[in-house]
């Protein structure tokens, strides 16, 4: 599975969407989140249609996107999307 959290420099959200993952991450044994600023990837932001920042996506290991949350989900939607990519 891959857990990626899209930020930016002045995304005021994004502390939220941190705190989130962060919790359902200390839920989870072994989970993983990458933290990607999108100034540093734009090909990546571009390829992904990111439009906003905070965005989380979790991917099965195939690459399959299970969930995508444009703004800062909760921590319950989290661990379900973590779950289904895990199925």
């Amino acid at each position: 599975m891959q857990v990626d959290l899209w930020t930016s420099a002045f995304c005021a959200p994004c502390a939220a969407a941190r705190r989130v993952v962060g919790d359902a991450a200390r839920l989870v044994p072994g989970l993983v989140v990458t933290e990607r600023d999108i100034a540093n990837d734009p090909e990546h932001v571009e390829e992904l249609g990111i439009r906003s920042t905070p965005t989380v996506l979790v991917r099965r290991d195939d690459g399959t996107e299970v969930f995508r949350s444009a703004g800062v989900p909760t921590r319950d939607q989290f661990l379900v999307a973590v779950a289904k990519a895990l199925d």
